[in-house]
């Protein structure tokens, strides 16, 4: 009876707990099916959402996913000639692209293990990641753990922007699993690695990539980075400008403490992950690395200002020309259509400064730097000039000075290589190149490259020529010597020797009508417009703008080239990151001169070097070589030059101030031109020093077939007649076999009456009394009519009479006076009289002659006859006489007393006795 009651109690509690199982079962169940529903209607909104994101988003190729991939901005690269490394292209980022075979395998491990340690299991995209990212958005929560993979932040990189929204995320997360199906592990780690930020590298640059960064942080290769300086480098990405240790400046910075506390976090996640033991753990908390870091260095642009600039201005020229040819467009077109140009120089800077380039260059490292050198230390350039200016800010007047300035070009003859330049003294003051940009006055290097061979080619005249150093005036212009003289009759050599003016004017204009400017145009100086060539100073550098130093020592080179001008280069080539040449400088001679012209241009231009205004070349060399070339000065001596050439270099040098003044006369005891001259030889001697043999080649310039050599007349040029070798008149010297010296007739020299004034001979008139003429051989006038030349002030040579213009008044008496027995007399004020008379008076009043004074003799005569009066007269040109001088006696003589009175003395043999004294 007892068992029923307690059955019954079990059979209820039984009862009750299936129950309420059957309840918490199915309410259970309910409720995780109401969830499973829940989940997936948030997959559904999430799925529907992401779809809705991503609905309008094209999905690129895997030919453009990889090329905008592996599209990332890379530093272009300078070198010197041969290969030298100069340095890295002036741009806002430095980045340089590496294989990831080149990286150190410390890098790959610490950058997994610190920004995706499942990098190499997942398909580019971590759910739980991403889950636990959005709900720490949704909540705001102050922890973001963040849950882009490597292959999300690529994608953000590179085909994204860093916009912050679900939209982007979405695309982001898209795109990265399909990065994933289309590039390998280690090609996505690669392309991460090249592209990443890293901060600042020891020169206060942008850098991004493994490879500018150990090279910036470290001064390493990747390759070379050991585990804590990897574990540095590949914490800086996180918040590159907050770890990174150096400042804007390139400075470092003074608390290091966040990056280092960086370092040691990733250390420790390598160590979590297995990557490196316990002890590499420990010796990488050891090392220092603020011991490692870079030194600070200077950019290319810092140490070669002036070429990094040059190289980036004709960069850009060759590849816009570059990248118009390859769509169908020619040089000029560029040249017209400012917009085209444009166009494609806004692609060829682009390309410069991000697309990895290589640019070869043609300049010689070691004698750039000498040359840089020499320029920094020369002594001599002369005073800084001052000038006060009013500040456009403070209104304040200031001081601004201005030094002489310097511009200098060294270029193979044959090849056209700019093997060196002086681009200036200080690239901080002032920025204009003066070697290629600078455009002034090229003074009397003007001669040989638009007078002299282009004469000599057309066979208007030859070395020998005889040219009329004379005064000349085409209408309102009157050309002048250096030394404010003429000189009479001079060779075409002896012109250009001295450098005078009046000759090389006189022969451009004879050819001038024959477009002598087209020669400057076929040597590349493009600065002289066409229109210039009416101006007869143009002869002598008179240009509307001038020309560069790069232009004129370019042009002077032709002539080493026998005739071929090649034009000047800097850019050798340009090749992609990969090797391929994109652009390849080719040399096109052109014909400008016949090898005969270029070689007797050459041998008269040695003379400049040999008792010419160069003389003093020689002098400051250290060496010795075949150079010919010509000194210039512009006028009011704002410019000097000097450009010479050998068989193998052809080098110039200019100075000047640069705003236009006169160069100091004298500084330091040397003269302008000396200075300019000691300059050119400084840089040479730097050069020789560097390249002996490409500076003084062993070899001189060779005499072409054509030439001969021949006598001439100094008189006239011409062949020699039987007057001119009777003169002693006969020269000889080196002419084109086409132009040997002319017969001409015998009556360009005459006899000749004339009258010396001055060192200068002047016609007699009929009137002139013949006992002031001398007779002697002069040049007919009718030759002298050839030239243009009809009478003439003065002349200055013994061959050449000019006209000395009577003033049609008769001459006032000379002033006359003893000085002891001389008579003296002050000569005449007035330019026509040609000589005196001494008349001698008697005691009767009859005067004679007694002496005839030519102006040129001394105004003395001291055959004076004791107690007989003398008068002076002047006789002028028209043989007018003037009034007599004051009379001037020399007292009559008496005679003189016996010093002592005779002995009174017996004379035995005569029988005569003294007389006795006188008492």
């Amino acid at each position: 009876m007892e068992q029923k009651p307690f059955r019954a109690s079990l059979q209820t509690v039984w009862h009750y707990f299936s129950l309420t199982y059957d309840v918490v079962w199915n309410v259970t169940l309910i409720l995780l099916i109401t969830a499973l529903c829940l989940v997936c209607f948030a997959v559904g909104i999430g799925a529907g959402y992401f779809a809705f994101l991503v609905k309008d988003m094209a999905v690129p190729s895997h030919d453009k996913m990889k090329s905008e991939i592996y599209s990332y901005e890379e530093t272009s690269h300078m070198y010197f000639a041969d290969g030298v490394y100069l340095g890295r292209f002036r741009s806002d980022l430095d980045r340089e692209a590496v294989r990831l075979a080149d990286v150190s395998p410390y890098v790959v491990q610490a950058v997994i293990a610190t920004e995706d340690e499942h990098f190499y299991e997942h398909d580019g995209v971590v759910p739980k990641a991403v889950i636990r990212a959005m709900f720490q958005e949704v909540t705001n929560s102050p922890n973001k753990s963040g849950g882009s993979t490597l292959t999300q932040q690529l994608v953000k990189n590179q085909l994204l922007t860093s916009e912050v929204s679900f939209e982007r995320k979405a695309k982001e997360m898209l795109l990265a699993l399909r990065l994933e199906r289309f590039l390998s592990k280690e090609d996505i780690l690669e392309a991460y690695l090249n592209v990443v930020p890293f901060g600042r590298s020891s020169s206060g640059r942008n850098i991004a990539g493994i490879q500018a960064a150990a090279q910036g942080v470290f001064g390493v290769d990747a390759k070379d980075l050991n585990l804590a300086q990897a574990a540095f480098l590949a914490g800086l990405p996180q918040n590159p400008f907050v770890y990174t240790p150096f400042a804007a400046d390139g400075s470092l910075k003074q608390d290091l403490s966040a990056g280092l506390e960086r370092m040691k976090t990733v250390l420790y996640r390598m160590k979590r992950a297995g990557y490196i033991s316990d002890k590499q753990y420990k010796e990488a908390l050891a090392y220092d690395v603020t011991k490692h870091f870079a030194a600070p260095k200077p950019t290319p642009f810092e140490r070669y200002p002036f070429l990094t600039m040059e190289i980036e201005r004709r960069a850009k020229e060759v590849l816009a020309e570059t990248f118009a040819k390859r769509d169908g467009h020619k040089p000029e077109e560029l040249k017209r259509d400012a917009g085209l140009y444009r166009r494609y120089a806004g692609e060829a800077a682009k390309a410069l400064r991000q697309g990895g380039l290589r640019i070869y260059t043609t300049i010689d490292k070691a004698i750039y730097e000498q040359m840089q050198r020499v320029a920094a230390r020369y002594p001599y350039y002369g005073s800084d000039r001052v000038y006060y200016t009013k500040d456009k800010q403070t209104g304040k007047t200031i001081a601004e000075r201005q030094p002489v300035e310097v511009g200098a070009m060294l270029i193979e003859n044959k090849t056209g290589k700019i093997i060196s330049f002086v681009g200036g003294r200080d690239y901080k003051r002032e920025q204009l190149n003066h070697a290629t940009q600078a455009h002034r006055s090229n003074g009397s290097t003007m001669k040989p490259l638009l007078v002299y061979a282009p004469a000599m080619e057309m066979g208007v005249v030859q070395p020998g020529s005889v040219i009329p150093d004379l005064p000349l005036s085409i209408g309102s212009y009157s050309p002048k010597n250096a030394d404010g003289k003429t000189h009479g009759l001079v060779s075409a050599r002896r012109a250009l020797q001295q450098s005078y003016n009046i000759p090389a004017v006189r022969i451009y204009t004879k050819i001038q009508s024959r477009h002598p400017v087209d020669y400057l145009l076929k040597m590349g100086v493009t600065s002289v417009a066409k229109q210039e060539e009416n101006n007869p100073a143009l002869a002598i550098g008179g240009t509307h703008i001038g020309v560069t130093v790069e232009e004129n020592v370019n042009a002077y080179a032709t002539f080493a080239n026998y005739g071929s001008f090649v034009d000047a280069y800097m850019i050798e080539k340009i090749t992609d990151k990969d090797g391929t040449i994109i652009y390849q400088h080719t040399s096109k001679p052109v014909p400008v001169f016949s090898p005969q012209t270029s070689y007797l241009m050459i041998d008269m231009m040695r003379d400049v070097l040999h008792g010419g205004t160069a003389s003093s070349v020689a002098r400051y060399l250290t060496f010795s070589a075949d150079w010919a070339g010509k000194t210039g000065t512009s006028q009011d001596k704002h410019d000097s030059w000097f450009v010479a050439t050998n068989p193998n270099v052809t080098f110039g040098v200019w100075i000047g101030y640069d705003r236009p003044a006169p160069l100091e006369s004298r500084y330091k005891g040397l003269s302008y031109s000396r200075r300019t001259q000691l300059l050119w030889a400084q840089f040479m001697n730097a050069a020789h020093h560097v390249k002996p043999k490409l500076i003084d080649p062993p070899e001189r310039f060779l005499m072409p077939g054509g030439i001969v050599r021949r006598a001439y007349c100094a008189a006239s040029g011409f062949s020699p007649s039987e007057a001119c070798k009777k003169a002693g008149l006969v020269r000889y010297d080196l002419y084109n076999a086409k132009f040997t010296p002319r017969q001409g007739s015998d009556d360009y020299l005459v006899e000749g009456r004339f009258v010396v004034i001055g060192g200068r001979r002047y016609a007699a008139l009929e009137t002139t009394p013949e006992e002031f003429v001398t007779r002697g051989i002069i040049i007919n006038p009718k030759w002298l009519n050839q030239w243009g030349i009809d009478g003439m002030t003065s002349a200055g040579d013994d061959l050449v009479v000019a006209t000395l213009k009577e003033n049609g008044r008769v001459p006032a008496p000379p002033s006359a006076r003893l000085n002891g027995r001389t008579l003296v007399w002050d000569r005449h004020r007035e330019r026509d009289v040609i000589g005196y008379r001494v008349y001698q008076v008697s005691e009767t009043g009859e005067r004679q002659i007694a002496a005839i004074i030519k102006v040129e003799e001394a105004a003395s005569f001291s055959a004076l006859k004791p107690g007989a009066a003398y008068y002076v007269t002047a006789v002028d040109i028209a043989g007018r006489e003037s009034a007599p001088s004051g009379k001037v006696a020399l007292p009559a003589a008496q005679p003189a007393p016996p010093a002592n009175p005779p002995a009174r003395e017996d004379n035995a043999e005569n029988g005569a006795a003294s007389p006795s004294a006188p008492r």
